[in-house]
C-alpha cells in the first residue's frame, strides 16, 4: 500500500503538488486502513490528505542541504537496475 511514498526532497525538478498529494494519500490510506473510505468518513479522509499534503509541502520548502540535487531520471534508472538485479528477466509480482 505504501509503495508510492517516495523520497521527495532534493530532486531537480522539485516535487510537484501531485507527487506531494499522492504521498499524502498513501500515508492516510495506511494510517486509516481505508483504501476508499465510506461516505461517512470521506470528508475526514479528504481533510487529512489535504492537511498532510500542506505539512509535507511546508517541510520540503523548509529543508536545506549542501548536497547537489539528484536527477529524477538517474534515480529511476538506478531503481530499474536494482529491480533487474533482484528479479532478473522475470517481472516482480505486483499483486
Amino acid at each position: 500500500m505504501c509503495r508510492n511514498i517516495r523520497t521527495l526532497f532534493n530532486f531537480e525538478p522539485s516535487a510537484s503538488t501531485d507527487e506531494v498529494h499522492a504521498a499524502s494519500l498513501q500515508f492516510v490510506r495506511k494510517v486509516s486502513g481505508y483504501r476508499s473510505p465510506s461516505l461517512a468518513n470521506q470528508v475526514a479522509f479528504d481533510r487529512a490528505v489535504d492537511d498532510i499534503a500542506g505539512v509535507v509541502q511546508d517541510l520540503l520548502d523548509s529543508l536545506v542541504t549542501n548536497a547537489p540535487a539528484r536527477d529524477r531520471e538517474v534515480e529511476v534508472e538506478k531503481a530499474r537496475a536494482r529491480t533487474r538485479k533482484r528479479y532478473g528477466n522475470r517481472q516482480p509480482d505486483r499483486t
